[in-house]
Parts: structure tokens; C-alpha cells; sequence
């Protein structure tokens, strides 16, 4: 279905559970978060009626996330039940790795073959310290695990902090030269409780292509784009077998080509990452209305869905939204 700006809406990012087993900086305060009770997260059946119902607009990818999803009981026999959903083109999956090793195989098995693994230092103790408590090789064992099993692509989510894990760009880089993952450098947005501190520690992405490229020249990869392509521009160092990717929603706004909408895990619909504005799916569905009126719902909130986000810098604009990043799903 097409938007109010003729874009193409056909991705919808899922988060499974609010909860998650680490507590990064930029995510949430250091004093965790209240997480919703058992009723107030969407059941997996009441997740099922909703992507059968935005398939019907045009929907064809779907990424579980969380929180972490892989702490949600039943994840497995979910995703084998999302495999059924006929024009269902495609279902990855975002973790942070820490049990990755444990699910890898079953994950593989169920249906998903594409992987985004969440990783912002390859130093332990740095690890541990931006995760609050995180074991930085349970992470490593399982991205090679997940590699043996034969993940493809796999990608690694490295959010860029300055003063942090600026000087790891061209360890994160690197990593693309003997493995053919894809290294995704993500800016950080003024999103909830740790919006303002991520104002201070913004680090840009040219900036990291810059580092990069004082090393090896990056080349642009111009295969085919997918439809359901992210925001991502996909760079190759020569002769590595992987790729650098860069996301870059403060300093190149690319709301222009925005493909998505995200479900949270109490069951509102957010058609902007950066918009507090959201459609209460949770409510009507436990009303009892008809797939039709949800469908209307769906609809509405893709026609409505704003042109662009009005953050693209930081410099220039201190709007932020209010829900964290792990309540949203990223």
C-alpha cells in the first residue's frame, strides 16, 4: 500500500517483549524500566491476527524484535506459525546475541536465515560496561555460531559513540575483510530517557567513513535494491569478503524512502520511529472488532503516516520522542 507520499509501506517490525537481559546506555536508564505485565503485552496469537491482517495491505516483511525477543518463551513455535502466512515474503530477526548460541540452530530451523546482531564494542570490559553487566564472548560464540549454521547475511549493529567506540571503527571494519558479514555503523537518536546524554555523544557517520576510508577506499556496492530494503548505504572495502554499511538518520535524513511501520509490544502501531503518535491496535482487537476494522485501522495509519521525522540534526532541532527505544523496538 502506498502512503499519503507515494512511498511503498511493506515492512513491519514486530517487538515480541518490552523485556530485555541487558541495559545499554543509550537504550534505557540505568535504573532498568517498569516492564508491562503479562496482559498487557500482546499474546502471540493476537501478534498472528495482525500480520495477517497487514499482509492484506501490502506488508511483506516482517523483523521480530524487543526488547530482546529471544527471552520471550515460545519465540520458536511463533516464528513456525508467522511461516505460514501466505505472500509472508520474509521474517528476520534483531538480538543482541547473548543467547544466540543457545537458539541459532532452532532459530535456522524454524525459518529465518537473516540475522541483525547488536554489538557496540569488541573490548570485554568496554562491552560490559555499555550493557551494564553484558558478557562480550557469549556474543562472539554465538555470531559463530549463527555463521556455522549458515546465517545469511549476517549483520552486526555497531552504534557509534563518541568517545566510547570511535576508536573501534576500524576494528568493527576490519571485520568485514575475512567474513562476509555486513558491519552497520547506526547514529544515535534523541529517543526517550537517554535522549539528551545522546545528544553529547553523537558521533556522525561521515565521520566513520572518513576513519574507514583513511585506511582502505570504500566502494559503493551497487547490486539490486531489494524493495524491502532498509535505509542502510552499503559500502566494500577492497578485497573483503563483507560489507560496511551506514545508517544515517540525523546527519542524511532518508524519510523519503521510509518502508515501515513498527507494532510495539502492548500493541500500538507507530508509523515513524521518532513519532509518539501511535494506533491502538491491543484495544479494538480485545473489543472484539472484525479484521476488516482492523484492517481500516492499518490502513489509516500508513495513509497518515508523516513525511518526514524533523530530526535530521542535532544542531538544529531538540525534538525527541518519549518512549525508549526498547519499549519501541527499535
Amino acid at each position: 500500500m502506498l502512503d499519503n507520499h507515494n512511498r511503498e509501506i511493506n515492512y513491519l517490525r514486530v517487538s515480541v517483549t518490552d523485556r530485555c537481559n541487558l541495559r545499554c546506555v543509550y537504550c534505557m536508564p540505568k535504573e532498568g524500566l517498569s516492564l508491562l505485565g503479562h496482559k498487557d503485552i500482546l499474546s502471540y496469537e493476537e501478534i498472528l491476527r495482525i500480520v495477517n491482517v497487514a499482509v492484506k495491505t501490502g506488508i511483506v516483511k516482517v523483523r521480530l524484535t524487543g526488547g530482546e525477543p529471544l527471552v520471550r518463551r515460545g519465540l520458536i513455535d511463533f516464528i513456525a506459525s508467522l511461516r505460514k502466512i501466505e505472500s509472508l515474503q520474509e521474517i528476520t530477526l534483531t538480538t543482541n546475541g547473548i543467547l544466540l548460541e543457545h537458539f541459532a540452530e532452532r532459530l535456522f530451523q524454524a525459518g529465518i536465515n537473516r540475522i541483525n546482531i547488536s554489538l557496540d564494542s569488541l573490548n570485554p570490559g568496554k562491552y560490559r560496561d555499555i550493557t551494564r553487566g553484558g558478557d562480550l564472548h557469549k556474543v562472539l560464540r554465538g555470531i559463530e555460531k549463527a555463521d556455522s549454521v549458515g546465517f545469511s547475511p549476517i549483520k552486526i549493529n555497531v552504534v557509534a559513540i563518541k568517545g566510547f567506540n570511535d576508536d573501534e571503527i576500524l576494528d568493527f571494519a576490519k571485520l568485514s575483510m575475512s567474513k562476509p558479514y555486513q558491519i552497520r555503523f547506526i547514529e544515535l537518536m534523541p529517543i526517550g530517557d537517554t535522549a539528551d546524554n545522546n545528544q553529547q555523544i553523537y558521533l556522525s557517520n561521515d565521520t566513520i567513513r572518513g576513519k574507514i576510508s583513511s585506511f582502505i577506499p570504500l566502494e559503493p556496492v551497487n547490486g539490486n535494491r531489494e524493495k524491502t530494503d532498509g535505509p542502510a548505504r552499503v559500502y566494500k572495502m577492497r578485497s573483503a569478503m563483507g560489507e560496511i554499511g551506514l545508517i544515517s538518520a540525523m546527519s542524511h535524513e532518508f524519510c523519503e524512502s521510509c518502508n515501515r511501520l513498527r507494532l510495539t509490544a502492548d500493541g500500538h502501531l507507530r508509523v515513524c520511529l521518532v513519532s509518539d503518535d501511535e494506533v491502538d491496535l491491543k484495544s479494538p482487537m480485545r473489543a472484539g472488532c472484525r479484521d476488516s476494522e482492523l484492517e481500516n485501522l492499518i490502513k489509516k495509519a500508513i495513509f497518515d503516516k508523516p513525511k518526514r521525522a524533523d530530526i535530521h540534526c542535532y544542531e538544529h532541532q531538540r525534538k525527541k520522542c518519549v518512549r525508549n527505544m526498547s519499549s519501541i523496538g527499535g
